[in-house]
């Protein structure tokens, strides 16, 4: 296996916010977000190159829902108040700009989001013509909801699973297709679309855009496959805009908004090589710092490069997690055949800790 690495799917969403237990508590209630890999208070000093070239003390959450899909990074800036964009962030800015999240049902999930109050937009149609919508998170951060596939890991009784994808801004879309296809394995295009769209012109931006919709062919493989699924990446470039801003423009990584997108890799050296041949190299390693991150109950390694556009994307190789952290029970990885998913039975033992 020393020159082939491995995608299981999309591990996290980075989210940035001004109070972490706050936010775990409403992506919880509303996004089904209910079990806790691990909560820790710790000095971000890796990352330093993104916060000013200083060390930051942060508070993170990792949180996923075990029907599927990816879970959230939360993430709470300590040294300082996490700051907002000092703009509206528009369609067409650089960066992260939603995040995509699935459901068994769209119309149920707004039907029960509207029920929490929440701040959702109107229904919308998606580039196949199914049912979607926006929800703000109490930072204002942007989620879209669309209809998930059929791949539900387990059924917990919530309208929806977890990460799914995210939409991502763009400057040069021949680029950025090639960097998702080569590095990330999204070599089907289901949607290239240019237009003015309802949903954009709803959200700010009554312009001409270029939207590409991203898949893979390939069946995710690897330890969490099962769990993290299939995903999509959704580009979008302004055709007509000039006020395109860097979302993260004159802030620090952690500040609110959509921090990174975050994969769980294995073998980081076949990964490392692919990165640099295809002009994409690490700009972060934790293997050359510290060897490895240990956020308290898991450890294993990350790094981190950067798509054409300046978007953060995280690469995470998980050597521990806690399986039934009560009983001080953790899950060796490096013991299992990495090419092959976890046995169903040890990944739902991860339910006794929701």
């Amino acid at each position: 296996m020393a020159e082939k690495y491995i995608i299981s799917g999309i591990q996290q969403m980075g989210v940035g916010v001004a109070d972490v237990a706050t936010a775990w508590q409403w992506y919880k209630e509303h996004f089904g977000a209910c079990l806790k890999l691990f909560d820790e208070k710790a000095v971000a000093d890796i990352m330093a190159p993104y916060m000013g070239g200083a060390e930051r003390e942060r508070h993170a959450i990792l949180a996923i829902n075990l029907q599927g899909g990816g879970g959230f990074e939360i993430w709470q800036h300590l040294s300082h108040a996490p700051n907002p964009a000092k703009f509206d962030v528009l369609p067409g800015d650089l960066g992260i700009f939603a995040c995509k999240i699935k459901s068994k049902n769209v119309a149920e999930s707004y039907r029960l989001l509207q029920e929490k109050k929440a701040d959702v937009s109107p229904l919308f149609k998606d580039f196949s013509g199914k049912a979607m919508f926006y929800i703000r998170d109490l930072y204002k951060n942007l989620f879209q909801i669309v209809q998930g596939d059929n791949d539900w890991f387990m059924d917990r009784k919530r309208h929806c699973g977890g990460v799914y994808g995210g939409l991502i801004g763009t400057q040069n879309m021949e680029e950025s297709i090639r960097f998702y296809k080569e590095i990330l394995g999204y070599d089907v295009i289901l949607s290239d679309k240019t237009d003015k769209f309802e949903d954009f012109s709803y959200l700010g931006t009554p312009n001409l855009f270029r939207r590409v919709v991203l898949t893979h062919s390939k069946q995710r493989e690897g330890s969490f496959s099962k769990i993290f699924a299939n995903s999509q990446i959704e580009l979008i470039q302004a055709m007509d805009r000039t006020d395109i801003h860097k979302i993260f423009d004159g802030r620090m990584w952690g500040d609110i908004g959509f921090i990174q997108l975050c994969f769980d890799i294995t073998n980081m050296d076949a990964l490392e090589k692919r990165c640099q041949e295809a002009g994409f190299p690490f700009t972060i390693d934790s293997r050359k710092k510290s060897g490895k991150f240990d956020m308290g109950e898991a450890t294993g390694h990350f790094a981190y490069n950067e798509d054409p556009s300046g978007t953060l994307i995280e690469y995470v190789e998980t050597e521990k997690i806690p399986l039934l952290k009560k009983l001080g029970i953790y899950l060796n990885l490096k013991k299992f055949n990495r090419e092959k998913p976890l046995p169903n039975c040890l990944l739902k033992l991860l339910r006794f800790m929701e």
